[in-house]
């Protein structure tokens, strides 16, 4: 039976989605830094566990042999990612992962080639981030002719864990990009774009999601700009250690999410969807645990790939809960 290794597993996502893949039957190890938390874990679920960071990359392979696919829940991405990446492609192991953080995806990208000569997959954004929008963007542009630009928007509703407000960090840090004629650049133009998410029109900040190298692989629109609305105490400020784990599950059923996604085709003409799904932190373990179920049975393309690429635009439908709406 072949073996996922998911790495992160005691933090807060990882957790959820270590308890979901094994409840689907899947066959894991657990593995992170902390012995303790790692122990603990690996008790309550019945798996095997592996202590190793990722500063030794001779410690790592070590740690990574009899696996098949590696999937990366450790954040920041900007810590974990490399290592890791370079380690499966070293031995031909499947990466996947479920950040945000865009300059992890530029990465995976600049390593496709050598990923794909190894016939190693490099697939990030196996979570709410990118599962939904690569979906939903490919669906859409299908109905416009001669798709020329693609705008992207995200509600995040609901408080932040811990973890994502790191890595919040690290996208704001990546400064404020979009695709222009297929090229990947500053954004100029930093006013905030409206969009409906079905309860009227609402003013979304640019911001430099993954969906900026993701959408433009899996729809080849060569322009694209990513924006996001936050409510309520979403973005937290201050010491960021100092924040809850993350949301409970009575706040994560209060606080479903959605996106938007805008075409435009050659005409001039603006075709709208919206995917609305369970909570990001919800859905995220379960949309990991099945994109690791089907690369364990055989759905992989070597290289760097896009979850709509991999295993279509219906993937982000096959999550319980989603729906998409065209007009």
């Amino acid at each position: 039976m072949k073996t996922l290794l998911i790495y992160g597993a005691t933090g807060y996502t990882g957790r959820m989605t270590a308890a979901q893949a094994k409840s689907a039957g899947l066959n894991i190890i657990i593995a992170g830094r902390n012995r303790q938390r790692l122990a603990a874990l690996a008790g309550e679920l019945d798996v095997s566990m592996r202590v190793f960071g990722l500063e030794d990359a001779a410690e790592t392979a070590l740690q990574l042999a009899g696996v098949d696919i590696v999937l990366n829940c450790a954040g920041p991405f900007t810590a974990t990612a490399e290592p890791l990446m370079k380690a499966c492609i070293d031995q031909s192991i499947h990466y996947l992962d479920i950040t945000a953080e865009i300059n992890i995806y530029r990465l995976a990208e600049s390593l496709g080639e050598r990923a794909a000569r190894a016939g190693s997959m490099l697939l990030p954004g196996v979570g709410w981030d990118v599962v939904p929008t690569d979906c939903l963007a490919v669906r859409l542009a299908r109905h416009v002719p001669e798709p020329r630009r693609l705008r992207i928007a995200l509600q995040v509703a609901g408080t932040m864990s811990r973890g994502s407000a790191v890595s919040a960090g690290e996208i704001i840090a990546a400064g404020l990009l979009e695709r222009v004629n297929g090229i990947l650049m500053t954004k100029e133009d930093a006013q905030p774009g409206w969009f409906d998410f079905g309860e009227g029109p609402v003013a979304c900040a640019p911001l430099s999601f993954g969906d900026l190298v993701t959408a433009w692989h899996s729809t080849g629109i060569p322009n694209i700009e990513m924006f996001v609305h936050v409510t309520g105490d979403a973005f937290p400020q201050g010491d960021l250690s100092l924040l809850p784990e993350g949301p409970g599950q009575d706040e994560r059923d209060a606080n479903r999410a959605r996106a938007v996604a805008e075409v435009t085709g050659a005409d001039g003409r603006v075709h709208r969807a919206v995917i609305g799904t369970v909570n990001g932190y919800s859905y995220t373990p379960l949309a990991a645990t099945e994109a690791a179920r089907r690369v364990l049975n055989g759905d992989s393309f070597p290289g760097f790939q896009t979850p709509a690429i991999v295993f279509g635009s219906e993937f982000a439908l096959s999550i319980p809960g989603t729906w998409l709406q065209l007009s």
